[in-house]
């Protein structure tokens, strides 16, 4: 191998993976600006919910996102954004593809997308079957999980592998993950990947307050998401997308593209444990992380942030934070922590996109965003935490954890440019 072309390569002779592109929607605001000075700025994007009234419901508070109105788009998927969602993907897809400036590239371009089914107002398709209206088609489409690749794969002219990734809260970490592996074995140039989810609805506040997963801090909603604080009582459901254009870095060199970041480790695993809970010892979080560690050719010492899955339940917090400490051992107090759900809320299939973008940008700028609320650590949850305010440090690799329902773990890890 040549020595100008020995930079292009990993440490297992693979094609190192640039990200050209990123988009970002959070409850903060539409674009990265917005979301990053969000965290950076310490401020709570929870509150009582506006979509619906919220009135006699367990739980009335929620993190909620702003409709960023139509997006243009080819004709053909201009029936799939008709609802918030595909609004949401649209408007997070552009952003990134005009960071990235990508040319069509038909078949050397893919796409991947983390995203659960969508749920229609259950009361409102009542109504129409009373009254004989059958839905359309273009409306049963929206509600399929692969509705944002569709929008993805039109807008960006992406012709080769598609695919749709719906493991719960790992749903995006996990689709970023088969965008590396695509590019690794040399199938594609380039990638779309990311992730999109909106929660805030009737259904799902219900649900999961019947499980007991929900904070019920109604008169305090902005202060109810507090990751790793003794006082934590569940999590806070969030809605957003988080979009990245990758691609190899021989392409991002050849196109003049300028390259963002790295794409430099990835790792899954399956706790193979309940449904709705995490390991105690935090066995699946421990192998995701070492995965993803072995994957990038680093050691533990080299990761400068870990930016936490951290939802505020208190088994989860629990269970990570041993997972943490497993995979990082005695450097477990020199590796700072925090959960940017403290401000966002859990975004669900899209936080795991949405936390590798606060990761690239936490080595891009020096600067870590904190966990909110952390005002009586847990003692169970022995870490370096990044509390109140953002740190100042210098990160060359940063990691990202997203532990779904089900089970699914995921772990990435993003490196300086």
């Amino acid at each position: 191998m040549g020595e100008a072309h020995q930079d292009l390569y990993d440490h297992r002779g693979r094609p190192r993976v640039a990200i050209t592109g990123v988009g970002l929607i959070t409850p903060h605001g539409r674009g990265l600006a917005a979301g990053w000075e969000g965290v950076l700025s310490c401020r709570s994007a929870v509150g009582r919910v506006q979509r619906f009234d919220p009135s006699g419901f367990p739980v009335t508070f929620a993190a909620e996102v702003a409709d960023p109105g139509f997006t243009a788009v080819p004709a053909e998927v201009e029936p799939l954004l008709g609802d918030l969602k595909g609004r949401l993907a649209a408007a997070c897809l552009r952003e990134a593809l005009d960071m990235a400036q990508l040319p069509a590239l038909g078949a050397r371009a893919g796409v991947c997308m983390g995203s659960e089914a969508a749920r229609p107002d259950l009361r409102d398709v009542a109504v129409r079957l009373r009254q004989g209206i059958y839905p359309p088609l273009s409306e049963l489409d929206r509600m399929a999980p692969h509705a944002p690749t569709r929008i993805a794969a039109a807008m960006s002219g992406a012709t080769g592998p598609c695919s749709t990734v719906s493991t719960a809260c790992t749903s995006s970490s996990q689709a970023v993950g088969e965008g590396v592996l695509r590019l690794r074995r040399g199938e594609v140039d380039a990638m779309v990947v990311g992730g999109v989810d909106v929660l805030v609805d009737p259904l799902m506040i219900t649900g999961f307050a019947l499980l007991g997963a929900l904070s019920t801090r109604n008169d305090a909603p902005e202060a109810a998401s507090r990751p790793f604080d003794a006082g934590r009582d569940g999590f806070v459901l969030g809605e957003g997308a988080g979009m990245l254009v990758i691609e190899t870095f021989a392409h991002a060199r050849a196109r003049g593209a300028p390259i963002l970041g790295e794409v430099s480790g990835f790792g899954c695993s399956c706790n193979a444990y309940r449904i709705t809970d995490s390991p105690p010892d935090g066995r699946g979080a421990w192998q995701s992380m070492r995965l993803a560690l072995a994957d990038a050719g680093l050691h533990a010492e080299d990761i400068g942030y870990v930016n936490a899955h951290g939802t505020s339940t208190p088994m989860n917090d629990a269970s990570e934070t041993r997972g943490i400490q497993r995979c990082f051992g005695d450097h477990t107090m020199r590796v700072p922590v925090s959960s940017t759900k403290s401000m966002t809320g859990h975004l669900v299939a899209a936080c795991g996109a949405v936390e590798a973008i606060f990761c690239l940008m936490a080595a891009r700028t020096g600067l870590l965003p904190p966990t909110i609320n952390l005002d009586d650590p847990d003692p169970e949850c022995a870490l370096d935490h990044v509390a109140h305010r953002p740190r100042e440090a210098r990160v060359r690799h940063a990691m990202t954890n997203a532990f779904g329902f089900g089970g699914s773990n995921g772990t990435l890890v993003v490196s300086a440019p």
